[in-house]
């Protein structure tokens, strides 16, 4: 019975994630097409459409991460079915409140809604609060998912078990932490850090909001929260397909599953520490931020990206490297998607370093990094995860058709789609204009190509989403 609620509500997770996906990709795409001036909008509607694509996205991969790791945690310590639901149930509500602030109310103040912009109402007076009350019901729908998975972890392992420490002085502890709950709560103390932020910052903004205006904020310290808590709840949720793929990628293979090494738990615990840090290089441009919070981003901008990137590649490798794999479509996607998120990686740090910063800050370089290690490597670990679970949990053990055709239209229009990006940035294309003035036609021309691209890369995720929609949607409707 328990099994059954979880592969359910699990199953309704992933329906609800790839719907949510596929309109958010055409919003995408119609952003795109519109820099390349193939079809017209309103600037109005095209933030609209970007703060949209921007919160949803952001929104629902992180729960994408969050369900499959909650599925997984089955497997080490009982889960609160409880949470999740709820969890369910306030992500829904605040995607409709999300929605209609900015599809209905028109709210365009972007998906870092970058105070004072949420204030300046260019838009249905009421769609500001709405919109901020959607932050604030996601907040609390993962706060209580977040709180529930390390109170889980805890009845079994203490702070320093869980947090693979023994590993540290002794080959073969008493206790042997496994990777998939350590990198899990590593995650979930990040997320958690960052939500607390989310609440700061609401409660800060609600009290201007609704001041009558006796009440000012900080521009800055407000800019310092927002990146905290969106920049660190992106990284989070890269994380958290990196514990599924530690757990699932060897079983899959055929592999014996990885073990937590004195360097394995080393890595992940630095890992937690300079990827909090890491949001200062937003800040750069902001020259009233004092100096040591600049070389602090620096440095956690280049530290964050190597402890976890170096094992998990090193212990991928190990896997595969002079071994007989078992190569299906789900360690394909999970593969893959450690190539995108590396590459993305090189591109995030790269625009981190402050030389380059000065070239390359609010140019189209800046969404080529971060889509690349969303739509090429976080996306693809979510999609793998998806497969497995859609034929695992129907027991369908044959082959799905084509499916690395598919899977070959998914890399072919996902990287013309970041080329497109990465050029453009190179050249110092400006992000976020929604048409480009006189003497940007280079930049016009690309847009259009991205949008074609993007276009073949929506092929590809709806070819994936029948199969697995169709099987999830057997497992929702089969009988208790």
């Amino acid at each position: 019975m328990e099994t059954k609620k979880l592969n359910k509500i699990t199953a309704l997770w992933i329906v609800a994630i790839l719907v949510l996906f596929i309109l958010s990709i055409i919003l995408g795409i119609i952003m795109r097409l519109n820099q390349g001036e193939l079809i017209k909008i309103q600037p109005p509607t095209f933030y609209a459409d970007m703060t949209t694509h921007g919160v949803t996205m952001i929104g629902i991969w992180f729960v994408a991460g969050m369900a499959a790791v909650n599925y997984f945690m089955e497997r080490y310590v009982k889960t609160s079915y409880t949470a999740n639901m709820f969890a369910m149930v306030m992500t829904v509500i605040g995607v409709v409140m999300l929605w209609l602030s900015t599809l209905v109310g028109n709210f365009h103040a972007g998906w870092t809604f970058l105070y004072p912009l949420p204030f300046k109402i260019m838009w249905s007076t009421w769609a500001t609060p709405l919109f901020l009350w959607s932050i604030g019901v996601f907040g609390i729908g993962w706060f209580v998912w977040t709180i529930s998975l390390m109170a889980a972890m805890l009845k079994k392992y203490s702070m320093s078990q869980v947090l693979a420490w023994q590993h540290f002085g002794k080959k073969d502890p008493e206790v042997s932490t496994p990777p998939f709950v350590l990198i899990s709560m590593i995650s979930l103390i990040g997320v958690l850090t960052c939500l607390i932020a989310a609440v700061i910052l609401l409660i800060l903004l609600f009290a201007e909001y609704y001041s009558g205006g006796t009440f000012k904020n900080d521009a800055l310290l407000i800019k310092n929260l927002t990146y905290f808590f969106g920049h660190t709840i992106a990284n989070e949720m890269l994380y958290l397909g990196l514990a599924v793929i530690y757990e699932l990628f060897p079983e899959v293979s055929g592999r014996p599953k990885l073990k937590t090494t004195w360097y394995v738990a080393l890595a992940w615990n630095l890992t937690l520490f300079f990827v909090l840090a890491a949001f200062f290089h937003h800040l750069y441009m902001d020259f009233v931020q004092p100096e040591g919070l600049q070389i602090i981003g620096q440095l956690a901008s280049y530290l964050a990206s190597l402890p976890s990137s170096g094992v998990t590649v090193f212990s991928i490798i190990v896997v595969v490297f002079r071994n007989k794999i078992n190569w299906s479509l789900t360690n394909s996607l999970f593969f893959i998607g450690i190539v995108g998120w590396v590459v993305g990686g090189v591109g995030a740090v790269i625009d981190a370093t402050i030389s380059n910063n000065f070239i390359l800050h609010n140019t189209l370089w800046v969404p080529a990094h971060f889509h690349t290690y969303n739509a090429m490597g976080n996306v693809l670990f979510s999609l793998g995860f998806f497969h497995w679970f859609s034929k695992y949990a129907t027991n369908h053990s044959l082959p799905d058709k084509y499916s690395f055709v598919k899977l070959a239209i998914l890399i072919i229009g996902g990287v013309g789609f970041l080329l497109a990006f990465y050029i453009a940035g190179a050249d110092s294309v400006p992000r976020r204009y929604s048409t480009y003035p006189k003497g940007l036609e280079s930049a016009k021309t690309l847009a259009a190509v991205g949008g074609v691209f993007a276009i073949v890369y929506l092929t590809g995720i709806l070819s994936f989403f029948v199969n697995i929609s169709k099987r999830c949607l057997n497992v929702l409707f089969q009988r208790s």
